[in-house]
């Protein structure tokens, strides 16, 4: 099997369900860091981080799926990834895992509804009996939709 026919995705979870982001779009996992609020941003925005002189949007996933706020603590983590040019962080419950799946075991995401959170998923795979969903990075961080709040924030 080549490389081109498997994709890795490092699985993390938010409450009982578990998510996955492109492996290479990952630039680093950390521990949960208190932020710095900045006003006027949307509730799904915990604040910036200073990330070895970079500053870096920190943003709440399950606020930002399903507007209830993450009571972060020191079990929380963050992933920093890079979308297009520009850096951000994404606060998830725990890291779950690595997985490898062939390309053409990706299902598309069903279209029963058209909730926000389908919106910013890629795709489904089954992996080991559970279900992961892929997420669209492009879709979650919509820095169009969210303005200026990266400005400068170049990778």
């Amino acid at each position: 099997m080549s490389d081109t026919s498997t994709r890795q995705f490092i699985s993390f979870t938010i409450g009982d369900e578990e998510y996955g982001v492109d492996i290479m779009a990952i630039r680093e996992i950390k521990g949960w860091t208190a932020t710095t609020e900045l006003p006027n941003t949307p509730a799904f925005i915990r604040g910036v981080i200073n990330l070895r002189g970079a500053i870096v949007p920190i943003l709440d996933l399950r606020a930002r799926f399903s507007a209830q706020r993450t009571d972060a603590s020191d079990r929380h983590v963050i992933i920093v990834v890079a979308v297009g040019t520009r850096v951000a962080g994404i606060l998830v419950d725990a890291v779950a895992d690595i997985i490898t799946v062939p390309t053409e075991g990706i299902q598309p995401i069903p279209q029963l509804d058209h909730t926000d959170a389908a919106g910013f998923l890629a795709g489904l795979v089954t992996v080991d009996g559970r279900m992961v969903a892929l997420m669209d990075l492009d879709r979650i961080f919509d820095f169009d939709t969210l303005g200026d709040l990266s400005a400068g924030l170049a990778a």
